[in-house]
């Protein structure tokens, strides 16, 4: 065999291994190499990499490998739950109750827990959570969470803006894909995101092939918005995409910030001069910690504007996964979209009951959130304790763990006005810089690598969410018992101190 033919013949079956095929094997149809390119660019940080080492290191530890640490903490992700943060007993006793009807006559729970129950279920087909709702959610719940709304803002809600969905995100995700212009180059929809940002909106843009367009926060304004950083933002990207849409945090993540209600109108004035769609994400409504901070909602703000600003369009959402609930395992979530073109609607719809209808486990959650016990109720006093504790315990965090970041030398962290994470700055040395940049990984992840394999904490690099360049942070949620708090800025200074020495 010369060595042109044995060339060709090695080529050939390289080609074959790409495309999925080895010997005693079937050529498979769909590889890395020809599937989806947009979904094969996505990236989610908050499940990246550094978790999956972190779940590595605690099945080692489980097995009795040894490390200079005893447990794993992880301090990724915004699962209150899973950091043992207790279930609210009323949204357990409800949903119990509709999961198994027979507990209605055991006499084990409070009249307005079965009276709530009951009143779901009236409204389930055959009585039973167990049956399809309407695409949209139960009319019920819809209206519950309308009347929510009015409360909350003032202002009236219509029930038939509002639909549920499989947590906050299929929402959102459902609300981009109507921004989609189904086109490339510069006729591709743009969606300016702020940085930082939640991985979400980073990862769909990619999934449905829009152009990201990046606005900064202002981390010496505490991650505040800065109109002019707009202006430059979309003015920058005008021959690159059509710019539909923006995306506001509020309040932040990751960042942890709360919009002044001043700032929530500049942006406001911003989207109708530019002619924007707002898409509000507002799921940490009710985590509001730093004194002088409040939270406003979006559409209250537009309202309260007049006639000439509330008419825009405007997208907000809600979910159970956060505030002091913490039912992420359920995906309860809501949308209401408000002054949405009627044919628009139509389409947003019938997209919707392509998906059938959102768990209505969740949805039952949901309505414990948006209709729960009023004082008098037999179930609100638990209720008012358990609301209070979380919430109570959170903001002492949010105070524990700004205070702690900022007494440890070369990092620096704006105070966490609310939502459940801090974002604090690690100010790197260039020597780490390069060492890292010659292992080809960016210096905050490999910052957090070796954090990781240090100390067993498991926190996110910032690059997962965005960053200007030249400064590195990572994300840590505030969610552990305050006890964990305290051993991971333990473990942190620890690390961080000696970390910094070796590369002096």
């Amino acid at each position: 065999m010369t060595v042109f033919r044995r060339f060709l013949k090695l080529r050939f079956l390289s080609q074959l291994k790409m495309a999925g095929y080895t010997a005693g094997q079937r050529r498979t149809v769909l590889t890395v190499e020809n599937m989806n390119p947009h979904v094969r660019k996505m990236e989610y940080a908050v499940r990246g990499a550094i978790v999956v080492r972190a779940k590595e290191i605690d099945k080692e530890i489980k097995s009795g490998v040894k490390k200079p640490f005893p447990d794993v903490i992880s301090c990724n992700i915004g699962d209150a739950h899973a950091m043992g943060q207790k279930p609210l007993t009323f949204i357990r006793q409800v949903i119990a109750c509709c999961t198994n009807p027979e507990l209605l006559n055991s006499g084990k729970y409070p009249q307005d827990v079965m009276d709530k129950a009951k009143r779901i279920l009236a409204d389930c087909k055959g009585g039973s959570l167990g049956s399809y709702s309407d695409s949209l959610g139960l009319e019920i719940i819809r209206r519950d969470i309308a009347d929510y709304i009015t409360k909350r803002d003032g202002h009236p809600a219509d029930w038939q803006n509002c639909f549920l969905s499989t947590g906050a995100s299929d929402g959102i995700k459902s609300m981009l894909k109507l921004m989609m212009t189904g086109e490339d180059g510069n006729k591709r929809a743009g969606i300016m995101i702020p940085i930082p940002q939640y991985p979400l909106y980073s990862a769909t843009n990619s999934e449905y092939n829009a152009y990201q367009v990046n606005y900064y926060l202002n981390e010496e304004r505490n991650w505040g918005l800065d109109v002019s950083e707009l202006e430059r933002s979309i003015n920058e990207a005008r021959d690159k995409c059509q710019v539909r849409a923006i995306v506001i945090i509020n309040p932040g993540n990751p960042t942890g910030q709360v919009l002044t209600k001043e700032n929530i109108q500049d942006i406001i004035k911003f989207a109708k001069k530019e002619h924007l769609f707002i898409l509000a994400d507002e799921v940490y409504q009710h985590n509001i910690y730093a004194a002088g901070s409040e939270f406003h909602s979006f559409k209250k703000v537009m309202t309260e504007m007049g006639p000439e600003y509330s008419q825009m369009e405007l997208a907000s959402f809600m979910s159970t996964s956060k505030g002091y609930m913490g039912e992420c395992g359920y995906r309860g979530g809501y949308c209401e979209v408000i002054n949405l073109d009627p044919g628009v609607k139509a389409q947003l719809y019938k997209s919707l009951s392509a998906k059938l209808c959102p768990t209505v486990s969740g949805q039952s959650a949901m309505d414990c959130v948006v209709n729960h016990p009023k004082e008098g109720d037999l179930s609100y006093d638990l209720w008012l304790k358990e609301k209070t504790f979380v919430l109570s315990e959170l903001k002492r965090k949010a105070r524990l763990v700004t205070d702690g970041f900022n007494s440890i030398e070369g990092v620096k962290c704006n105070e966490v006005q609310g939502a459940m994470y801090s974002f604090p700055r690690i100010f790197l040395p260039e020597k780490l810089i390069k060492e890292a940049e010659s292992k080809g990984m960016k210096p905050d992840v490999f910052y957090c690598f070796n954090f990781l394999e240090e100390t067993g904490v498991c926190v996110v690099p910032g690059s997962g969410f965005g960053q200007r360049d030249g400064t590195y942070h990572f994300r840590m949620t505030i969610l552990p018992p305050t006890e964990k708090i305290e051993e991971v800025l333990s473990r942190f200074k620890d690390f961080h101190t000696k970390f910094m020495a070796k590369y002096k």
